[in-house]
């Protein structure tokens, strides 16, 4: 046990209250009751889970923690604390001056710390940490679960083995001489595709969009991205894409992936125009915000078999109805809200960043 109370000040991000929870023995009971039903189809024993990490700490615990829920109330909050945990606020000279000398580290939750001065944490001497989130990882891994389960057509043809059954679900299969030609697709499944030499269209190149390039570079796939401001050639080239347009993203790609921010700036970013100029027979990803989409311009879009396919992870509203238009078409996969799942990933990614703060920490 630390002699001296560490102070953490932290980004009131709906996730980093675990840190609350986890290090502040005074969080209200309500929010430890809230977070024990949230995480309790993965960990049953949350508040378990809590005891175990918290023996693992040698300073951390217990702790002050501060949630901040803006720039403002960051900076007024710094004063005598030891770590500032940020996702997305900007945290440069005079935040870390604000602490009066006592910040030793700056955490940022994930890793593009762009919003962090670098330099500044160097020159006042404190430690700069990151951590690539598994549930980034996983979100990009469920983009690639929906752009391949519509590339291959699987929720169309799994456990479809029977003549029958193919030809109740409107295919026509039939029977090839093979003693002459292979067997292959004797189900005669039409419109498949190959993702190899595909390009993929990244709409927002964060975190989460560069873990989708890496693995669209597995693919064999050309990446190609947009967002309000282009990286750097070296980061370009670090992941292996190249940077062009909007509407030329549009035009050009056999899939499009988004991965944009919520909020009134990207709110149906894409529309009805949008939608037109999209590569006929393109595949549209979204594990982002569904407010992205303008729901009836995309109900048209499918409806004229613009696209071949549409995924979706959370609805426009949560829950849905079962007799949502949505549903009515065959190539749209709308999975409910799994994407960053299951929560043992928030869960390893705070083991992973507290026990790292918690060795670095001098008290």
């Amino acid at each position: 046990m630390a002699s001296v109370r560490p102070i953490m000040v932290v980004e009131d991000d709906r996730f980093l209250r675990l840190v609350q929870i986890i290090l502040d023995p005074a969080t209200s009971t309500e929010r430890l009751s809230a977070f024990t039903h949230f995480m309790a189809h993965d960990e049953p024993d949350f508040k378990g889970w809590c005891q175990r990490l918290r023996a693992r700490f040698g300073k951390l615990y217990p702790a002050e923690v501060r949630l901040v829920a803006d720039q403002g109330d960051l900076h007024s909050s710094l004063l005598g604390a030891h770590v500032a945990i940020v996702e997305s606020f900007p945290m440069g000279e005079k935040e870390i001056l604000a602490g009066g000398g006592s910040v030793q580290i700056v955490q940022k939750y994930g890793t593009i710390a762009t919003r962090i001065d670098v330099a500044a944490c160097q020159r006042l001497g404190v430690r700069l940490l990151t951590i690539r989130r598994r549930a980034n990882i996983a979100t990009a891994e469920h983009a690639f679960a929906l752009i391949l389960a519509l590339a291959r057509r699987i929720t169309d043809t799994a456990n479809l083995i029977s003549v029958t059954q193919l030809r109740s679900a409107g295919y026509s299969p039939t029977h090839f001489d093979r003693s002459q030609t292979p067997n292959g697709n004797w189900a005669r499944i039409n419109r498949l595709r190959t993702l190899y030499q595909q390009q993929l269209g990244v709409m927002g190149f964060g975190e989460i969009g560069r873990e989708v390039a890496q693995r669209a570079a597995a693919f064999g796939m050309r990446v190609v991205y947009w967002q309000r401001h282009r990286l750097d050639r070296d980061e370009e080239d670090r992941y292996q894409v190249s940077y062009c347009s909007l509407d030329e993203l549009l035009a050009t790609s056999d899939c499009i992936s988004l991965h944009l921010p919520g909020g009134e700036g990207t709110r149906g970013i894409i529309g009805r125009r949008e939608l037109g100029m999209i590569k006929p027979g393109a595949l549209l990803i979204n594990v982002s915000q569904p407010q992205l989409i303008d729901r009836a311009a995309l109900i048209q879009a499918l409806a004229a078999g613009r696209l071949s396919g549409f995924g979706l992870d959370t609805f426009y509203d949560e829950p849905g109805q079962a007799h949502d238009p949505l549903l009515g078409f065959r190539n749209v996969l709308i999975t409910p809200h799994l994407a960053g799942s299951p929560r043992f990933n928030a869960l390893r990614d705070f083991e992973e960043m507290l026990i790292n703060i918690d060795q670095v920490l001098r008290l």
